[in-house]
């Protein structure tokens, strides 16, 4: 599989230093962010779709450094309760729809957002507890009345720009967070509905990455490499968010890749036996460690554990003498 880097990592950077820096380390394929959570400085749709020699420019530099494009990403919140937010996001949402058009890219990531709890709500609402009985209400509203409707347009706009795959990083403070609920957008929607698989999510939610592979292989189209490292001593709590990531005292923190307890080595068998040909791309988020030296240390993992899977050549050979 190929490996690729998010570069929003590298965000300070120009465009020309981060893709020569990528194909000086080895890497394949970027990944570009182009949403509004934070600044789209290496592609930003504004720019791209409205100057045809931007869009020459950006895919002559890929070209000169090898590279190509995995996906373009737009996680941000669409269905949020505050207008102006979800405006934002939405627009930000169409607008990399159309990018990925224009560069031939057919797969975007997105995170599914999180609404309210009511029409009235003025801040998200991420419901995790079935009880009391309100939060199943909650639910009910923020499914059936704003995610479902939301997203089979949004699904529409994106297939017929050619964006036959949107994947969807299972995020906690979102409403699709883990397999349950992404299958069950899924269900309602259509086959545009794929995961951006990131193992990190579901790790620290105590499930087992390479075994989630398994139960729903034609559902991945995207794949992160990013680590976690759990650390539930009797005082921390998986629950952390008054305490800031990096913090030993945390129950968890992202880790570079290698650098945590996920078990890649048994996720990449899972993707080689359903067919994955990647790329798998590194998401680099590691408060603890220096990002240059991360970054390079996570491609060298990442390739070390990128095994081939199977095919049958040696025996092959050995017929053959």
């Amino acid at each position: 599989m190929k490996i690729g880097l998010v570069s929003v990592l590298f965000a300070d950077k120009k465009l020309s230093q981060t893709l020569e820096y990528m194909r000086k380390i080895g890497f394949n394929a970027v990944e570009f962010y182009c949403g509004a959570l934070a600044p789209p400085t290496h592609c930003n749709p504004d720019l791209l779709l409205s100057d045809a020699a931007e869009i020459r420019q950006l895919t002559e530099q890929l070209k000169q450094n090898e590279l190509f494009i995995s996906a373009l990403n737009c996680s941000g919140n669409p269905v949020s309760p505050i207008p102006e937010e979800a405006k934002k996001h939405h627009n930000a949402f169409e607008k990399s729809v159309l990018l990925c058009e224009k560069l031939g890219v057919d797969r975007l990531i997105v995170f599914s957002g999180c609404p309210g709890g009511s029409p009235k709500d003025q801040t998200p609402n991420w419901v995790t507890c079935p009880w009391p009985g309100e939060y199943l209400e909650v639910l009910e509203y923020q499914w059936n009345e704003v995610l479902i409707p939301y997203w089979t347009k949004a699904a529409k706009f994106a297939a017929d720009h050619g964006v036959t795959k949107l994947c969807f990083e299972m995020h906690p403070g979102f409403c699709v967070y883990n397999p349950e609920t992404l299958l069950k957008l899924r269900a309602a929607i259509g086959p545009t509905i794929g995961a951006n698989f990131d193992p990190s999510h579901l790790f620290w939610q105590g499930m087992k990455p390479h075994l989630l592979i398994r139960e729903f292989p034609d559902k991945i189209a995207h794949v992160h490499v990013k680590d976690a490292a759990v650390n539930l001593d009797g005082l921390s709590s998986i629950l952390g968010s008054h305490i800031t990531f990096g913090d030993t005292r945390r129950g968890w923190n992202f880790r570079s890749p290698g650098r945590g307890h996920i078990d890649f080595n048994e996720m990449i068998r899972e993707l080689n036996q359903i067919g994955y040909d990647g790329p798998l791309s590194i998401e680099w988020e590691d408060s603890g460690m220096e990002r240059v030296h991360g970054a390079e240390d996570a491609y060298k993992f990442t390739k070390n554990i990128n095994i081939m899977p199977n095919l049958g050549a040696f025996d092959d050979a050995m017929k053959s003498d």
